[in-house]
């Protein structure tokens, strides 16, 4: 089939963790609101649009956003009610089609080349799932509608919240000749920076430079550059994302410097990410241990296992020796994380457990 005969559809939930907050609780509608920590030390989840008028976005410190909006109202988050509405949100999407690849909790690609219901028009399929997703939910989304990953997930965001954007093939090329290369999904901050200093602004600048030289200066990201400039992009909608790792991490409101109480926080890290574990049913060979010193500056230690973490009492054990490895803690401690990965997914639960792999 050729790309351009694809019909994939993005959806974005409109803020939708700060929304969720919004909508359950109704004193919150209207007002600028953060899902996250308070602290001097924590970091915005979220953001709702009151608040983004304001300059308050997620990853912000909360200190920084406070500080741009004084009247923001900061909410702890529940993962777990997110969760909840995102399922439901997806099974909707399975009753179009099956090829449905999450990203996160709040947005998917479909793929609705062979739609299972309804008129087979993208466009009319998108509109029909977001007043669905309103109906059930009290919820919007924006959606994109292209016909590859690329135009679709950049088209979503040409018309938040609450709306619809479609790039169809005829029209691809000028649209992506007169998009700002800081807004092609794929290209970051700093390297949107850099093709700045190069004179690159837009689509159009970028299909100047040809693959070898984009590849040069990028490197294998180079040739992803050079094809979405020009619309290409022959990426498919998977619907099984397998996932590659479990983990959570603290930030402490007060830098920690005793062991003692690195441990305690170790035991609570450890306890969430166990039982994540378990609830993804993934059996991992490799432990990670994340250190923020207070000076930002960041250490990781691993270790891998020939068989894999059997038991939640191997995983804290192995975690506190990774941490005393790491020394002396003069400097303070103002984070801490742990990851599970390297999954194995068939293998004898009996086979021996030993350490293989230090650093």
């Amino acid at each position: 089939m050729a790309e351009s005969n694809r019909k994939i559809i993005h959806i974005d939930m409109d803020a939708f963790f700060a929304s969720v907050e919004q909508l359950d609780n109704p004193e919150l509608r209207g007002k600028p609101v953060a899902v996250g920590g308070s602290s001097e030390r924590g970091v915005v989840a979220a953001a709702s649009y009151e608040a983004r008028k304001f300059g308050v976005r997620s990853a912000m410190s909360s200190k920084v956003a406070k500080r741009k909006c004084p009247d923001l109202i900061f909410v702890k988050h529940r993962f777990e009610r997110y969760k909840e509405i995102s399922n439901q949100i997806r099974e909707l999407f399975l009753e179009y089609t099956d090829l449905v690849e999450p990203l996160s909790l709040d947005e998917a690609y479909l793929d609705v080349t062979y739609v299972k219901k309804g008129k087979p028009s993208a466009t009319l399929i998108a509109r029909e799932i977001k007043q669905r997703i309103f109906d059930r939910t009290g919820l919007t989304a924006s959606a994109g509608v292209s016909y590859n990953k690329f135009l679709a997930k950049v088209a979503s965001d040409v018309n938040k919240p609450n709306g619809i954007f479609v790039v169809t093939p005829d029209r691809a090329q000028a649209f992506i000749d007169n998009l700002e290369v800081r807004k092609f999904f794929g290209i970051g901050k700093v390297t949107a920076e850099k093709l700045n200093k190069m004179g690159v602004w837009y689509g159009r600048d970028l299909k100047q430079i040809d693959r070898l030289e984009l590849v040069r200066l990028f490197g294998k990201a180079g040739s992803y550059y050079y094809g979405i400039c020009r619309g290409e992009d022959d990426r498919v909608v998977q619907p099984s994302r397998e996932r590659k790792s479990v983990g959570a991490e603290n930030t402490f409101s007060n830098d920690l410097f005793r062991m003692e109480d690195l441990e305690k926080e170790l035991m609570q890290i450890a306890g969430k990410v166990w039982e994540r574990s378990q609830r993804s049913n993934v059996k991992a060979k490799t432990l990670t241990l994340k250190f923020k010193y207070a000076d930002f500056e960041q250490h990781t230690r691993s270790k891998t296992l020939s068989g894999f973490f059997n038991s939640k009492a191997l995983f804290i054990a192995e975690s506190k020796k990774l941490m005393k490895l790491e020394g002396g803690f003069d400097k303070g401690i103002r984070l801490l994380g742990l990851t599970l990965s390297n999954f194995i997914h068939e293998l004898d639960e009996q086979e021996p457990v030993q350490l293989t792999i230090e650093f």
